[in-house]
């Protein structure tokens, strides 16, 4: 799908965009790959690892819809991945996060429509889903701006979806690189947030694969979820200080207790399939129908039970502390 394609990653100097790149590397032989981002330097560092021949390097911020029309000429694949993503920064700076994660994504849906852009993808997160912060609402909002450019397309050839998935082992933000470093540091006990706190759990390269397979599933305006296993706080904490006491600091502004990936609301319009979910538009869209429950894969999906939720409190499947070690450990 992506050999001699142009794809062009916003946010692309992050966790994502790096494990991204580096997939899409050594899989593909994409025409052109390009890292858009505001950040010089670490375009610079990221240079040092990534310089194919293919690679390019454009500075700019997705707040900025003429730069984002320029680096778009001639992209056939978007994976928009840039987002002010800390809850607490997010509470204390509303507005900036509000022209990021609201105006960027409209900002990027304008370009790609304007440029004939095939398909693009949004990175969406579990906060997303019954959101109480405002990172979340921002990424609520994102998520459908994404679907309903499907329809504001008209007969054009752009398609847009959204992938919703957890936590990333290791990504920056992430309890796993904190408490590694107050272990570093000589911490006789480790900070927790609430002891029934609960998580989705997964790997960098396993976002990314998900991500890639959805571009071939996708027939525009689904929200994808994959089935992932949840974590407790208080077995991240004793698989990585398994000798360490731990200590409740309380919730941190705008957090939760469980996350919900799902929300039963939304249960009129998920659907199930082996490994993964699809909560498909609300909206009609113009000139054209889709069945969702079938997918260019050959996978078959089917309505969920009235009143289902996907919440990592409730998750079937829970990680053991071997098992947070080992899968940190593949990744």
């Amino acid at each position: 799908m992506f050999n001699n394609q142009t794809i062009l990653i916003t946010g692309g100097t992050g966790s994502f965009g790096q494990m991204y790149t580096k997939t899409l590397l050594e899989r593909y032989r994409p025409a052109r790959l390009i890292i858009y981002s505001r950040d010089e330097l670490k375009q610079y560092e990221m240079s040092q690892k990534f310089n194919a021949s293919c690679m390019r390097y454009f500075i700019g911020d997705v707040r900025d819809r003429e730069r984002l029309m320029q680096a778009m000429n001639g992209v056939d694949y978007v994976i928009h991945a840039a987002a002010i993503k800390q809850v607490p920064a997010a509470e204390y700076n509303p507005m900036e996060c509000i022209k990021t994660n609201i105006h960027g994504a409209e900002n990027v849906i304008a370009a790609a429509i304007a440029h004939n852009v095939k398909k693009v993808i949004a990175l969406s997160t579990d906060k997303a889903a019954n959101p109480i912060n405002l990172y979340g609402a921002t990424k609520l909002a994102s998520d459908k701006l994404f679907v309903a450019a499907n329809n504001i397309v008209g007969s054009g050839r752009t398609r847009f979806a959204a992938v919703r998935y957890g936590n990333v082992i290791g990504s920056r933000g992430s309890v796993v690189p904190f408490f590694k470093q107050l272990l570093a540091d000589g911490a006789d006990s480790l900070p927790i947030t609430h002891q029934d706190m609960t998580r989705f759990w997964i790997t960098l390269q396993q976002g990314v694969d998900f991500v890639l397979k959805n571009f071939a599933r996708m027939q525009g305006g689904e929200i994808f979820v994959p089935k992932i296993p949840s974590v407790r706080i208080t077995d991240l904490a004793a698989a990585y200080g398994p000798n360490k006491q731990q200590h409740i600091v309380g919730i941190r502004p705008g957090e939760k207790l469980h996350e919900i990936m799902c929300p039963a609301d939304d249960s009129h319009h998920t659907l199930e399939f082996d490994d993964h979910y699809v909560i498909t538009p609300s909206i009609k869209f113009f000139g054209r129908e889709n069945d969702f429950c079938h997918n260019s894969l050959n996978e078959i999906g089917t309505l969920v039970k009235q009143g289902f939720e996907y919440n990592s409190g409730s998750n079937p499947h829970f990680l053991t502390v071997d098992e947070i070690l080992a899968m940190e450990a593949e990744a």
